[in-house]
């Protein structure tokens, strides 16, 4: 029985050993890089991030920090960035006519009046009731073709000449709150959470929000889809399956933003929000590309076609070449 015994033990260990030798090693999470512009529109990024939701589909997230649209742009055609959080959807349209297929949007970020993002600031101190009132003034927008052509298009749509009646000038979203604070400026075309931030500090007050669907779209309550995260071309290509799964973590991390009060700790915690001020900063409202009515879809087009009509468009584009429903 001894000798049994000892026969059976070696057998065992002989058995656990060629087991370990076949056994298939831990797959490894897939490598993405994302590029982030800081604003608020980046938080379904952060949320899927924090909350696990990228991990649970095997992958692993580089975040690159980019402090503007044209960056981000370029970033993708070199190849440094896989994925955007949140890129302006007239530079993803433009590269797109210039270079097809160099990028999809998987999800787009609605804003009007009640899910605010873009706006006009002015100082605190200021006299001025409506947009009209910016005549004389000194303004700053934010970084990127796209941006500054919004705000010049609202601008004139409501009889405001560059040069004549107002001068303006591309500032990084960071030095927003100081050019105002600093007097260099009479106020600017900003977004959120700096603009909150402008706000809550008492530097400056909101003039008008949700511009670009009032003046326009020519509809206050439709959703201008000015920016939205979206998926290389190449990684689309090489890897679908790496795409898909990006897209329903991305969907489980916009569903929160859009439901989840909690989510706003992350604008403190990543976007440099003051903790006191993150519950009440106004927040787009994500939408995934597969959830997206004819009315958006058509309201996103008409966004692209004024981006056309701006010069920030190259060429006339269907902006359903450029996104991508899963």
């Amino acid at each position: 029985m001894k000798l049994r015994h000892g026969f059976t033990a070696a057998v065992g260990t002989a058995a656990l050993l060629i087991a370990g030798l076949f056994a298939a090693p831990a797959s490894a999470a897939d490598k993405v890089k994302v590029g982030v512009f800081p604003s608020s529109s980046a938080l379904p990024y952060f949320v899927a991030l924090h909350r696990g939701y990228f991990k649970d589909v095997g992958i692993e997230v580089e975040t690159v920090p980019l402090a503007n649209h044209p960056l981000i742009v370029q970033s993708m055609v070199a190849g440094s960035i896989d994925i955007a959080s949140n890129l302006v959807t007239l530079e993803g349209a433009n590269i797109n006519a210039r270079r097809p297929n160099t990028l999809s949007y998987i999800a787009l970020n609605g804003q009007n009046a009640q899910y605010i993002t873009e706006q006009f600031v002015v100082k605190a101190s200021s006299t001025a009731k409506s947009l009209k009132d910016l005549k004389g003034a000194k303004l700053f927008s934010a970084p990127g073709p796209a941006n500054i052509g919004s705000a010049r298009a609202v601008l004139k749509a409501i009889g405001l000449e560059e040069n004549k009646d107002y001068t303006i000038q591309e500032q990084q979203l960071s030095v927003h709150l100081g050019a105002l604070q600093g007097g260099q400026f009479d106020g600017g075309y900003t977004l959120e959470p700096i603009a909150s931030n402008i706000i809550a500090q008492g530097v400056g007050r909101r003039l008008e929000a949700g511009v670009i669907s009032t003046h326009l779209l020519g509809n206050k309550d439709a959703l201008a889809f000015a920016a939205g995260a979206a998926i290389s071309g190449k990684l689309l290509a090489d890897n679908p399956d790496l795409a898909k799964r990006f897209a329903a973590a991305w969907a489980k991390g916009a569903k929160d933003a859009n439901t989840d009060p909690k989510v706003r700790d992350y604008l403190a915690q990543d976007m440099n929000t003051p903790a006191a001020l993150a519950p009440t900063v106004p927040l787009a409202k994500i939408v995934m590309v597969s959830d997206m009515s004819p009315a958006d879809l058509t309201s996103f087009q008409k966004f692209v076609d004024i981006g056309v009509s701006l010069g920030v468009v190259k060429d006339k584009i269907d902006t359903a070449t450029f996104i991508k429903k899963f």
